[in-house]
């Protein structure tokens, strides 16, 4: 049986909140699990110390039966200490997009007409 470390989410329409849980991969997303391992708030700022909460024991425990973190619990895991950082790359974010491009080479255009006419 697989295991997975995921979310599962609850709240109403536009205000998700979601629930860490152990559960066996074929399960559907919001189904059964076998285990509540936390929660995690979205809506909350990113300092707020309610944002995600985490029992480290129980997903310690799960680690060690050979469950496997989902990416965006694996990040809060990382973040917590509990698994080592991974390097990620993703060398297209960095690049902007033609909209974006073309606003820049503008802004870079009248910046030069002011000093070219001076």
């Amino acid at each position: 049986m697989s295991m997975k470390i995921r979310l599962a989410r609850g709240g109403s329409k536009k205000r998700p909140h979601y629930s860490i849980v152990a559960s066996d991969s074929r399960m559907p997303r919001d189904g059964r699990f076998l285990e509540k391992l936390g929660t995690y708030d979205p809506m909350l700022a990113k300092d707020n110390e309610n944002r995600i909460k985490m029992d480290l024991d129980k997903i310690k425990a799960w680690l060690a039966k050979g469950a496997q973190p989902t990416d965006r619990v694996a990040r809060f895991l990382e973040s917590a200490g509990v698994l080592p950082k991974t390097v990620r790359s993703n060398p297209k974010s960095a690049v902007p997009g033609k909209a974006m491009a073309e606003r820049a080479k503008k802004k870079a255009a009248a910046a030069e007409a002011p000093a070219a006419a001076e």
